[in-house]
């Protein structure tokens, strides 16, 4: 089995924001973002690989393959195209969470917004909490 390449790190977070970001909004958003996923779960914030900035972490196992590692709880990403949010668990039946969210994309596994702004936070948090909640149940943390 391969070698998952998303681990958590001892990075800089905050050198992390100011290098990656690629536009004034992006890293005053990922800072705005930084303080309220840390002030929500009340974790510290840490690299996972390259590029994400995530809370918490979890031990899962994969039921279809032999997979098997460890991932935050919550997180973002600021990427060039888009913020993206990894809160969300797109089991259906937190899907009726995405109904206040407001403009954003949605990908495999994650949440794609091009600004804070576009967002609900109140919903945001609705999403952390759900998913935080699954996550734990799911892999008995």
């Amino acid at each position: 089995m391969a070698e998952l390449k998303t681990k958590q790190n001892e990075a800089d977070v905050a050198g992390f924001i100011n290098t990656f970001t690629d536009s004034e909004q992006k890293r005053k958003d990922s800072f705005e973002l930084l303080k309220l996923m840390q002030d929500f779960t009340g974790y510290e914030p840490k690299i996972w690989g390259p590029s994400i900035v995530g809370f918490g972490n979890y031990h899962y196992k994969s039921e279809r393959s032999s997979q098997e590692g460890d991932w935050p709880l919550v997180g973002f990403s600021p990427r060039k195209a888009a913020i993206s949010l990894y809160v969300y668990t797109g089991e259906k039946e937190h899907e009726y969470l995405l109904k206040d969210l407001g403009k954003y994309k949605i990908g495999k596994a994650c949440i794609y917004v091009k600004k804070l702004s576009d967002i609900n936070i109140e919903t945001l948090k609705r999403l952390m909490k759900a998913t935080i909640d699954y996550l734990q149940r799911k892999f008995n943390q």
